[in-house]
């Protein structure tokens, strides 16, 4: 009687890979819900191709537990898209249940199947019956009713026949699939990683699929209005946080958009939701814990660059290249032309004015003690010139701000987002990657994983008497700032500006930036450069002529 174990696991991917290779084209044209973007299956297969990579490093001979693990990380980390979020979410119950492992029999494979399909299903905020979890759920409780009958060959075969089934019910069940006269495509991609596990497993050929409705003939993209009435953008980033930190981070991912999923385990998460503010959807993420990999992409843009690819691919006898691809998915302006891409950003000193013009940036001057106000920010943003605009308010006060000027901005025709920085130097460090040449989507997402991995810090005088954080203060006393926060009280400036660099390096970095204010005592940056060669090797220091006020040093860690 056949069991599953390593190295049957790894042919599972490899069949997966290519089985949703083969068929990508198809179910992406299947594509209308949730949102009718056309990469289902593109998503789908990226998001096992991550899988496959990282089995493929390890050594022959692993067991069950140990392949399932490593390919469920890496489809964690690598996945695309809401289905490919499930998916990973599928791969990691599987993992989660054969975790210790050498091989498993039908119990343990019906075991895997259920935990498989309960995670999926408390992962995304408001499930949907005529999905991809509705195929899950219906091949799961198939082989719940073969009682282990048959082995693993009538196991899976059961689910593999039920799942075909609930496919194919798809069609009735959404009102959307309904209207297309289409399946849905993740429940299409579902089927395919069964049949996949049927091949790997048993040897039988997969179950054939069924007829996947008029686009799955052919190339079939949704009408732009499908799309225009709920959320413009798509934000997915891998996360690092406790798992106390995922509920808060859900209620306020779910007030901002729909199509909530968050799925990992331990301190690993990976966050995909449909939004309209996308840089409120990354400050959620920073309040949580760490992203990184941080992914936007505008609906409006994916739908029109897929129908440009579509039509060109209908007159033409080349495939388009890559570049071709990303050329037209970047459009925001006349066809062929790429639109220009301004960016804005609040400076709170002369040096730092001219530290974001030298990025290209169109800075927020303001005098002395006061921030900006919306005006001002709408006005630099229309002073850019660009089609889309990304702001940087570098101040929580300001962030506030930023939003009103950029909902004024929309109104007016011009597409802005607003990247939560809440710090100058994490506005520096937005800035620093800033590249023109590159479509839209992909410089906010490489501003905002920029942002979003600088820690920051500063060094002031108390301006009146308080309580902070670290205990009471008086008017005089130096007080240290660690990521928005008061933790540090003392007397002494160079003493408080170690403990301060001490606290943000205390989780790693390669490189500190120093930004001196316009009353920097002498030798305080010097004393902290010391601090760094001599406590943090290798790690870079780089001084920033500010010229802020109040502050006399502001801290980057990155």
């Amino acid at each position: 009687m056949p069991e599953m174990d390593g190295e049957t696991a790894r042919r599972w991917v490899e069949l997966a890979e290519q089985s949703l290779r083969a068929h990508r084209d198809r179910i992406d044209a299947l594509n209308v819900f949730p949102v009718p973007d056309g990469d289902t299956g593109t998503n789908m297969h990226l998001t096992l191709a991550e899988a496959l990579d990282a089995v493929r490093q390890l050594p022959a001979g692993e067991p069950l537990g140990r392949v399932c693990d490593v390919l469920a990380r890496a489809a964690l980390l690598g996945a695309r898209g809401n289905s490919g979020i499930i998916t990973a979410q599928l791969l990691r119950g599987w993992a989660d249940e054969v975790r210790d492992a050498q091989c498993a029999d039908a119990g343990r494979l019906l075991a895997a199947l259920s935990r498989a399909d309960e995670g999926a299903w408390s992962a995304v905020e408001k499930p949907v019956e005529g999905t991809m979890l509705s195929v899950s759920r219906a091949a799961c409780r198939a082989a719940a009713r073969t009682a282990g009958a048959g082995g693993v060959d009538g196991l899976l075969r059961t689910a593999c026949s039920a799942a075909r089934e609930a496919l194919v019910r798809t069609r009735e069940q959404l009102p959307e699939l309904t209207a297309a006269g289409v399946v849905d495509a993740g429940g299409a991609g579902v089927l395919l990683l069964l049949g996949a596990l049927l091949t790997a497993v048993t040897g039988d050929p997969p179950p054939t699929l069924p007829d996947l409705g008029a686009a799955g003939d052919g190339v079939r993209v949704c009408p732009r209005e499908v799309v225009d009435g709920g959320p413009g953008y798509e934000v997915m980033y891998v996360l690092e946080a406790p798992a106390t930190a995922i509920p808060p981070l859900r209620g306020e991912l779910a007030a901002l958009g729909d199509s909530l999923v968050v799925v990992g385990t331990g301190d690993l998460w990976h966050v995909h939701v449909h939004v309209h503010d996308p840089g409120a959807a990354v400050e959620a993420g920073v309040r949580a814990g760490h992203p990184r990999n941080i992914r936007i992409t505008h609906f409006a843009d994916a739908v029109a660059g897929r129908r440009a690819v579509g039509a060109s691919a209908a007159t033409a006898t080349d495939v388009p290249s890559e570049a071709d691809r990303q050329g037209t998915a970047g459009q925001d302006g006349d066809a062929g032309h790429p639109a220009r891409v301004g960016v804005v950003a609040w400076a709170a000193g002369s040096g730092l004015v001219r530290a974001f013009e030298q990025c290209g940036v169109v800075p927020v001057v303001v005098e002395h003690g006061r921030r900006a106000s919306t005006g001002e920010v709408l006005d630099a943003v229309r002073r850019t010139g660009g089609q889309a605009v990304v702001v940087l308010p570098n101040d929580p006060d300001t962030l506030a701000v930023a939003r009103t000027a950029a909902r004024t901005a929309r109104d007016e025709g011009i597409r802005v987002t607003v990247i939560p920085t809440r710090a100058q130097v994490q506005g520096l460090s937005a800035a620093a990657v800033h590249d023109p040449t590159v479509e839209f989507d992909q410089d906010v997402a490489a501003m905002s994983a920029a942002a979003g991995g600088t820690r920051h810090g500063a060094v002031t005088v108390a301006a009146r008497d308080a309580i902070t954080m670290a205990g009471p203060c008086k008017v005089g006393d130096v007080l240290g700032v660690v990521d928005g926060d008061f933790t540090v009280v003392g007397s002494d400036h160079a003493e408080v500006g170690v403990e301060v660099l001490r606290r943000l390096l205390s989780g790693g970095g390669e490189m500190v930036t120093l930004v001196t204010g316009q009353e920097v005592p002498e030798g305080l940056v010097d004393t902290l450069s010391r601090e760094v060669r001599a406590a943090f090797p290798g790690v870079q220091v780089n001084v920033i002529a500010g010229g802020q006020p109040r502050y006399a040093l502001l801290i980057g860690v990155e």
